[in-house]
């Protein structure tokens, strides 16, 4: 039979003599704000990099329930009549929560 292992101790291992700068070398910098030029998903010319949106006005169009749609009352999602598991005192339950 072998020692007990702490395992809430600090361990130590070669890779910890790495210096930070190092570690931030290796990684690229995600708080750069650069917006890729080529971004298929914002088509719009919206800059996204830390700028105040808030006077931005967007139209979104809201779609009335469906007649082939429900909304379980799990998970509060919409959807297809097809993934409707069965009706709760409470409500419709979908596929998904009723597994």
């Amino acid at each position: 039979m072998g020692m007990a292992t702490d395992y809430d101790a600090p361990r130590k291992n070669d890779d910890d003599s790495e210096s930070i700068e190092a570690l931030k070398e290796r990684v690229p910098d995600k708080m750069s704000g650069a917006v890729d030029v080529d971004d298929s998903d914002n088509p719009g010319s919206f800059e996204l990099a830390g700028q105040d949106l808030s006077d931005l006005d967007l139209d979104v169009v809201v779609l009335p329930p469906q007649a082939d749609e429900f909304t379980c009352v799990e998970c509060f999602l919409v959807k297809h009549r097809s993934q409707l598991d069965h009706e709760s005192k409470l409500g419709p339950i979908c596929r998904e929560c009723a597994a």
